[in-house]
This record gives C-alpha cells, sequence and structure tokens, in this order.
C-alpha cells in the first residue's frame, strides 16, 4: 500500500534524526531555554530578515492557531477566514470553545481578498455582532492553491486600513513559497503574524510561531504555558527547526514535494482526467471515475475530497518530503490501466 494520503506519514529527514541522536545525552535547560531552540530562533531571525520578530516553537498547527489566535482576540472579538479555513473546517471547534466566532466567507479557491474581507466587515452592525479583529489566511490553502507576494500585499495593507491582524498558517508553508514568488522577508514584512510548518516539511513534529508586530508580542508565553503548548523539552523542537532552517534546507523540501506533485499532475493529465482546482503545490485534486477510485484503492491510500456526481468523485493526493519518484510513476501506470479498463 503506497500512501497519497498525506504528508506526515513518515518520520522525519535523517538529518533531523541524526541530530537528535547526536544530542541525546547532552544536558540542556527546559522551555526553549536551550541552545539548540535559540540557534533555531537565531536562524529563523537571519531568514526572514526581522531580528525584532518574537519565536515560539510548539507541536502542532492547531496548537499554534489555538495559541496565538485566543492571545490576541479580546471577549467580543472574532476571526474571519475561508469556508475551507483550516481554524473552521478541520480543528474541531478550537477557536470557538475559546469563545471566539469564526466569520466564514466562501472563496472557490480558497484565498481571501480584500473584496471577500470587506463582505463581512462592512456589515458588522456594531455592538450587536462580534467584532472582526483577525483575519486567517493560509499558504498553501487547504486546496493546494497559494498567494503570491502582490496579493498578500493586498491582504495586509487592506488589514492595516481596517485595524485588522492578518494571521498566516504555515503549515505547508515551504510547498506554498516554491510554487509562488513570496519570500521570507515578505512574510516578515505583511503579516502581523505567522508559523512555519515543521510537522508537514520534514520534521518529526513541530511549527515555529513568529510574530512580527510588537504589540502581540506581549505576556504570549503565558498563553502557551497555559494552554499547554510550552515543553519542557524544548529542545526537541529546537534541534529541529535547527536543521531545517541550515542552508536551503526548508525550501528545498518544498520544492521536492512539489516536484513529485507536478509529476503526479503530468502523469495524470495525460491520463485523460481533469481536476477540481489547478494546483502547483503537493495537494493535487484530480477527477475520476468512481470505479476508477475503487480500483485504485486497492493499492494507495487517499482521501475521496468531494462527491461530485453519481460517477465522479474529485480524490486529494499529497506529496511528502519522502515520495519515491517510482511510486509516483507507479500510480500513473495503474490508473492508465483502470482507464484502459473502463474503456
Amino acid at each position: 500500500m503506497i500512501s497519497f494520503k498525506n504528508d506526515y506519514s513518515e518520520g522525519a529527514l535523517p538529518a533531523i534524526l541524526q541530530a537528535l541522536a547526536d544530542t541525546n545525552q547532552i544536558q540542556q535547560g527546559g522551555y526553549g531555554d536551550d541552545d539548540y531552540t535559540q540557534q533555531a530562533i537565531e536562524l529563523i531571525h537571519q531568514k526572514i530578515g526581522n531580528t525584532g520578530a518574537a519565536i515560539h516553537l510548539v507541536s502542532g498547527g492547531t496548537q499554534a492557531n489555538l495559541t496565538f489566535i485566543s492571545s490576541v482576540l479580546r471577549p467580543y472579538e472574532s476571526a474571519i477566514a475561508a469556508t475551507t479555513g483550516h481554524i473552521f473546517h478541520h480543528e474541531t471547534g478550537a477557536i470557538e470553545a475559546t469563545g471566539h466566532k469564526i466569520e466564514t466567507v466562501f472563496a472557490k479557491d480558497g484565498k481571501l481578498t480584500p473584496a471577500l474581507i470587506a463582505s463581512v466587515v462592512d456589515k458588522i452592525e456594531a455592538v450587536h455582532m462580534p467584532l472582526p479583529r483577525l483575519v486567517y489566511i493560509s499558504n498553501s490553502t487547504e486546496l493546494g492553491t497559494h498567494y503570491m507576494r502582490a496579493e498578500l500585499i493586498a491582504l495586509y495593507e487592506y488589514c492595516q486600513r481596517k485595524g485588522l491582524v492578518l494571521f498566516l498558517d504555515g503549515a505547508r508553508l515551504a510547498s506554498g513559497m516554491q510554487a509562488g514568488d513570496i519570500r521570507y522577508e515578505d512574510l516578515a514584512k505583511y503579516t502581523d503574524a505567522f508559523y512555519i510548518g515543521g510537522t508537514k516539511n520534514g520534521a518529526l513534529i513541530g511549527e515555529a510561531i513568529v510574530i512580527n508586530n510588537p504589540s502581540l508580542q506581549d505576556y504570549f508565553s503565558y498563553n502557551l504555558k497555559m494552554r499547554g503548548a510550552l515543553l519542557a523539552k524544548g529542545r526537541l523542537l529546537g534541534i529541529q527547526f535547527r536543521a531545517l532552517f541550515k542552508g536551503d534546507t526548508y525550501l528545498s523540501i518544498g520544492a521536492y514535494m512539489n516536484e513529485m506533485a507536478g509529476k503526479l499532475s503530468a502523469g495524470i493529465k495525460e491520463a485523460g482526467y481533469e481536476f477540481l482546482i489547478a494546483s502547483k503545490t503537493n495537494q493535487i485534486f484530480p477527477v475520476l471515475p468512481w470505479k476508477v477510485i475503487k480500483a485504485l484503492e486497492k493499492n494507495y491510500a487517499f482521501y475521496v475530497w468531494q462527491e461530485l456526481d453519481e460517477e465522479h468523485a474529485a480524490i486529494r493526493l499529497v506529496t511528502s518530503w519522502n515520495t519515491r519518484a517510482e511510486a509516483v510513476e507507479q500510480f500513473v501506470m495503474d490508473l492508465k490501466a483502470c482507464g484502459q479498463r473502463e474503456k
């Protein structure tokens, strides 16, 4: 069984496992007060070009979203997200559980625009409705689409005018960046905060929250501790991010994942199938006949993303840091064979 179900089915980059083994018996401070975490933070500071950013390492994406958003919002404030946004669609009401409503807008490609945000902001009745304060976006999005630099700037400038906090979920940041033209320094300049995904980019676990806006930095560590996000063995995260941010390792992982997804896409198109949405990242959504899907499920693991009609559905295929070219080639061969049998 070959899995294209997600980008975290495997363990971690060999370099990360080796770094964990090499440092295993060295004593260090706890709760992020260790040499490895401080070195990782310094490397990230250098990459983004903002030494004033506050950087906090946590274990997972939902934890990163929950701790930051709950720290920023006052009791009567809300967040704006696309209907496909992870905080709305796949986090079991984590944000709502803190007492904050998520205002959603439909975005066909999963990307927010100033106009879509305005459709929420301009309809707010003072006092009688939650007050939008934070805009949540993902790069790449849950539909495999990605933002371009000009789009990010437009969002940030709109948020600045409206007094909104722009927060970018970077669970799949390496893939999103490599698909477009956004660079590290753009993230530091055109977001109030973002996080760098490790879990889906070759780490065992871990995300790095980067808070650019100085007004949002104070006392954030208290919220981390209160919500169980401040690890005693913070070194576990520091060692991994130090490895990911040495040289171009992090972005090279994104480039590789996108390359494998691109090969999958090309083969699927060659076999005569279309896609639910265009994607240049490591998530792709081909539309296949149900009979073909059932045949492929015998040897491959993937999600059926959306039922389209009685005969067709869109599936999601995801490539990882460890996806083999041979697996991609075999999938395409089997898909073509299934298609031939259908004819």
